[in-house]
C-alpha cells in the first residue's frame, strides 16, 4: 500500500516556523536495479564544456534545516554568512577542488513571503542580502569561486497578482498567461508553485527572462527544486519535464556556461529527459534529519546505498547522480561517528557524487578536514567511474569500479549493526593472480594479494582501495557482472557489464555448459535451443579484433524451466498465507487486478506451492509497485533468505507494477516462497514468475 517513505520537507522556506520542527517518519530502504551495465569510458569523445566532472564546493541548506544551537531557517541564511563559509572555502578548501558555493533555499524569501520584481522574476530579500546577489557572486568570483542559486519549479504563488504582473521583454504577457486558468498547483509541497503552462508563447519567454537575470547577476550554478515527476509525485499536475526543457534552452541561450542541477528525488522513469536536460539529479530525498543535528545514519545516510543503484547507469560527463550534501566535516554537528563519517564519504566519492559540504566550514575539525582534502579519495570522485555492488543480499557488501588503465576501485562496507568480516573476492571482479592493493584513506600500500581481501569492519564501517592486478595482458578486460535477466523452458537471456579495459573490445561470446552458444556485439543475449528443466553454466568472453579474448567470465548458473514454463504465481491467490497486516488490495495495472500490501514488520506473504522439476538455480521475475525511493524486501526460498532491495519511482504513484529478476534457489517439486522484512516496510507485490 502506498506510505509516503518521507514527509515533504519545507525546502522553499515558504513558512520558517516550519524549520524548527524535526520530521520523523519511518526511514525508506532504497532502490536496486535489476541489472544494469555500468558507465564506460567513452573513448575519444569530447568532454562537455559543463559539468565534465562532478562539482565540488559547499551548499547552505543543511545548515538551514537543522534545529542545532545557532543555526536554521530564514534567519541563518544571510549574506555575511555566505561569504564567511566562502573565505574559509577559497583558504582551505579550494585548492583541493572545492570551488563552487550554492545559496539555496530562502535567499528571495522574506517573512515566509517570496520576494520578486515588476516582472515576477525573484529578487534577493534586500534585509539578508543588503548588497543583492549580483554583489554576492561578483564577491566569489573574486576569489577565483563559483556562484550557485536556488529557485522552485513553476510560478511562485506569491509572483502571480492576480495575473496582473507583466512578463519582462515580453510586450502584451502578463503571469495570467503563463499558468493554467485553474491555478493548479505543482511541485513536491504543493503550498509553493503554480503549475507553468507551456501551450502560451508567454511562458518561454517567462523562463528566459529569469535565466538572463541570473546570467546578469554571475550565477554558474543553478538548482531546480520540487521537480516533478519525482519529489514523491506524479500526477499531470505535477510533470515538470517542459519546464525543465524550457530552462534547459534558456540557460544555453545566455551565452553563460550555467551548471543545471535538479531536485528533489527524481523518477528513474524520465532519466533520459533528465540526461537530455541537466547535469545531475538528486536520486532521493534530502540527506539532512530536519534534527538537532545535520543529519543521522538512519535518516537518511545509510538509505543512499540503495537508493543510487538503478541510477549507477545513467551516470557520466555532463549529468551526475546527486546524493546530496556531505556533511561529514564537525564530528560535533554531524549527528554520526567517525566511522560513518567515513563510509558517508566513501560512498559519495565511488559513486562520483557530487562533493558539496553543508557543515560551517568554520568549525571543522581536524578529522573533518582529514577526510574531505583527501586527494587521493576526491580523485577517485573525480575520475567518473561510478562503483556498483557485487552483490546487496547482505548488510556486508563490495562496491567496485573497473578503471579504464586495469585498476580497479574496491570499497568494503559493513553496513550491519555488529562487528563483521566483508571480503572482496578476485573472481568477483575478474582477477587472476595477485594484484597490488593500497589503503586510499590512510595512504598505504597493503603489498601484493592474491584471491581475495578481507577486513573485519566496525557497524557501519569501510574500507577503500584500489587494486592493481600484476598483470592484465594484451587481450581485453574479463567481463563482470555477468546475470541472468529471462528465461523459458528452452531459452537463458543474459546481460554484462561492457568491457572498458585491456584491448578494445569489439564482441563477446556466450558459452552454455563450456560450448559456445552465442556471439553478440553488445552486452546482452539471449541463448536458445536449450533443453526444458536443465541445469546450465553460463560464461561470457570478450574479444577484439585481432582475434585475441579474455578469459572466461564468473559462471553464472541457471536451471530452465519445466517445458510450457515459466509459470507465474500471483501473490494475492487464495492458496497463499498472509500474515501480520497484509492484506489483498485493488491495483488495476497488476496482474489480475489485485495485489498484496502492508508488507513487512508483521507482515508478510508466502507464496506456496511453487512447482519446479529439479533442484537449482531459477530466475524469478518478480513484479511489484512501490511509489516511494525503493524499499528493501527479505526473500526466503529454498530454506535460504537474503535481502533484495527494490528500486522505487520517487513519485507517490502505488499502482504501476515495476520488476525485477533474482536468482533463487529451489528444490524439484514445490516450494514456498516468502516475501517480507522484519524491520522496515516493504514494496507492494503482484506475482512472481519462474
Amino acid at each position: 500500500m502506498a506510505r509516503p517513505a518521507r514527509p515533504p520537507r519545507l525546502r522553499t522556506l515558504a513558512g520558517a516556523t516550519a524549520l524548527a520542527v524535526a520530521l520523523a517518519a519511518p526511514t525508506a530502504w532504497a532502490a536496486t536495479p535489476s541489472s544494469a551495465s555500468g558507465t564506460q569510458a567513452s573513448g575519444a569523445t569530447s568532454a562537455p564544456a559543463v559539468a565534465a566532472k562532478p562539482y565540488m564546493g559547499y551548499s547552505t541548506w543543511s545548515l538551514e534545516s537543522t534545529n542545532f544551537p545557532g543555526y536554521g531557517g530564514e534567519q541563518w541564511l544571510t549574506e555575511s554568512h555566505v561569504l564567511q563559509q566562502a573565505d574559509v572555502l577559497a583558504s582551505k578548501l579550494k585548492s583541493h577542488g572545492y570551488d563552487y558555493v550554492n545559496v539555496d533555499a530562502g535567499w528571495n524569501v522574506d517573512n515566509g513571503k517570496n520576494v520578486s520584481d515588476g516582472y515576477a522574476r525573484p529578487t534577493a530579500d534586500l534585509k539578508k542580502f543588503p548588497h543583492g546577489m549580483k554583489y554576492v557572486g561578483d564577491y566569489l568570483h573574486r576569489k577565483g569561486l563559483k556562484f550557485g542559486l536556488y529557485l522552485a519549479v513553476g510560478l511562485y504563488q506569491d509572483y502571480y497578482n492576480d495575473g496582473r504582473t507583466p512578463i519582462h521583454n515580453a510586450p502584451g504577457c502578463t503571469t495570467k498567461d503563463i499558468v493554467y486558468p485553474d491555478l493548479r498547483k505543482t511541485s513536491g509541497w504543493d503550498n509553493v508553485s503554480y503549475q507553468l503552462n507551456f501551450a502560451s508563447p508567454c511562458t518561454t519567454k517567462y523562463i528566459q527572462s529569469i535565466a538572463d537575470e541570473l546570467a546578469g547577476w554571475g550565477v554558474d550554478f543553478l538548482k531546480i527544486d520540487g521537480v516533478g515527476p519525482g519529489s514523491f509525485q506524479g500526477d499531470e499536475a505535477h510533470n515538470n519535464v517542459p519546464d525543465i526543457q524550457a530552462w534547459h534552452t534558456a540557460l544555453q541561450n545566455t551565452g553563460r556556461p550555467i551548471q543545471f542541477i535538479l531536485s528533489w528525488a527524481l523518477s528513474h522513469n524520465k532519466a533520459d529527459v533528465w540526461k537530455a536536460n541537466s547535469n545531475g539529479w538528486r536520486v532521493d530525498t534530502d540527506v539532512e534529519c530536519y534534527c538537532d543535528s545535520l543529519v543521522t545514519w538512519n535518516n537518511s545516510v545509510k538509505q543512499r546505498w540503495n537508493d543510487v543503484v538503478q541510477w549507477i547507469p545513467d551516470a557520466g560527463p555532463g549529468h551526475w547522480n546527486n546524493l546530496d550534501s556531505l556533511d561529514v566535516g564537525v564530528g560535533a554537528m554531524d549527528g554520526i561517528n567517525d566511522v560513518e563519517r567515513q563510509s558517508y564519504m566513501t560512498l559519495w566519492a565511488i559513486e562520483s557524487a557530487p562533493l558539496y559540504m553543508g557543515d560551517d566550514l568554520t568549525k571543522l575539525d581536524s578529522y573533518g578536514l582529514k577526510l574531505l582534502t583527501n586527494d587521493e579519495v576526491i580523485a577517485v570522485d573525480q575520475a567518473g567511474h561510478p562503483a556498483r555492488p557485487v552483490s546487496q543480499n547482505t548488510p556486508q557488501q563490495v562496491w567496485y569500479a573497473r578503471n579504464p588503465d586495469g585498476s580497479y576501485t574496491v570499497a568494503l562496507f559493513n553496513l550491519g549493526s555488529g562487528y563483521a568480516d566483508v571480503t572482496a573476492n578476485w573472481s568477483d571482479l575478474g582477477i587472476s593472480g595477485k594484484a597490488a592493493v593500497r589503503d586510499l584513506w590512510s595512504h598505504k600500500n597493503l603489498g601484493s594479494v592474491g584471491g581475495s581481501f578481507t577486513d573485519n569492519l566496525p557497524p557501519h564501517g569501510s574500507r577503500l582501495l584500489r587494486l592493481t592486478p600484476s598483470s592484465t595482458g594484451s587481450h581485453p578486460g574479463v567481463p563482470l557482472a555477468v546475470h541472468g535477466t529471462a528465461s523459458t523452458a528452452t531459452s537463458v537471456s543474459l546481460a554484462w557489464d561492457a568491457v572498458n579495459s585491456g584491448t578494445t573490445t569489439t564482441g563477446y561470446d556466450v558459452y552454455a555448459n563450456g560450448a559456445k552458444a552465442a556471439t553478440v556485439t553488445g552486452t546482452s543475449a539471449t541463448v536458445s535451443g536449450l533443453s526444458a528443466a536443465t541445469g546450465y553454466a553460463f560464461t561470457v568472453v570478450a574479444h577484439d579484433a585481432s582475434g585475441r579474448t579474455s578469459a572466461p567470465s564468473k559462471a553464472v548458473p541457471v536451471t530452465t524451466p519445466a517445458a510450457g514454463g515459466p509459470v507465474s504465481y500471483e501473490a494475492e491467490a487464495a492458496g497463499n498465507t498472509l500474515s501480520g497486516n497484509a492484506s489483498v488490495a485493488d491495483c488495476s495495472e497488476c496482474s489480475g487486478g489485485k495485489k498484496v500490501g502492508n508488507l513487512g514488520y508483521s507482515g508478510s506473504v508466502a507464496v506456496n506451492n511453487v512447482t519446479v522439476p529439479r533442484d537449482g538455480t531459477y530466475l524469478m521475475k518478480l513484479d511489484y509497485t512501490d511509489g516511494s525511493s525503493g524499499r528493501t524486501v527479505v526473500v526466503t526460498a529454498g530454506g535460504t533468505s537474503f535481502q533484495l532491495p527494490l528500486p522505487g519511482t520517487n513519485d507517490n504513484i502505488w499502482g504501476h507494477p515495476q520488476s525485477i529478476t533474482v536468482p533463487v534457489q529451489l528444490k524439484a517439486g514445490t516450494n514456498t516462497i516468502s516475501f517480507g522484512n522484519p524491520s522496515d516496510y516493504v514494496s507492494d507485490v503482484d506475482r512472481i514468475t519462474l
